[in-house]
């Protein structure tokens, strides 16, 4: 999303209703000289790629949000997340830029998405015990540089 769709976007999303293309503009006219015909084209625009949703009321339309901020936000994080050539190299270097409130954040959504049957328990039980490494040979080769190349398996 360019940087005028996504000031546009910013005020579907904040709205949270449908909204007309004058209402768009008035406001976005509040920090920048935009004319009628171009939000009109952006919101179109935003229609075709499949952002937004249209419903013709008399000549106009009223646009909606298809998806949230959040979605769009996971989309661009899955985006370049599946351009990397080594996305667990990526993913350690983006928990790396965190501050420790988005890591909080992080943890949090993990345990939503594991839910409550994947949850550890939190009394150490008889059958928690934790498995016996096979010896030597008798599994995969261990290699220690394998630590350090997160993606080359």
């Amino acid at each position: 999303m360019g940087e005028l769709e996504d000031a546009v976007m910013s005020r579907v999303w904040k709205w949270n209703r449908p909204v007309t293309v004058r209402e768009v503009l008035e406001d976005l006219q509040k920090e920048r000289s935009i004319a009628y015909t171009t939000v009109m084209t952006v919101l179109d625009n935003l229609h075709q790629k499949g952002w937004v949703r249209r419903e013709a009321e008399g000549r106009a339309y009223r646009y909606e949000a298809v998806s949230t901020r959040a979605a769009y936000a996971a989309a661009l994080m899955n985006d370049a997340w599946s351009q990397s050539d080594n996305p667990a190299a990526a993913l350690v270097a983006f928990f790396g830029m965190m501050s420790e409130e988005q890591r909080r954040s992080l943890s949090d959504a993990v345990r939503i998405v594991q839910g409550p049957e994947t949850q550890e328990p939190t009394e150490p039980s008889e059958s928690a015990e934790r498995p016996e490494r096979p010896e030597r040979g008798e599994g995969p080769e261990e290699n220690p540089a394998s630590a350090q190349d997160l993606g080359g398996r």
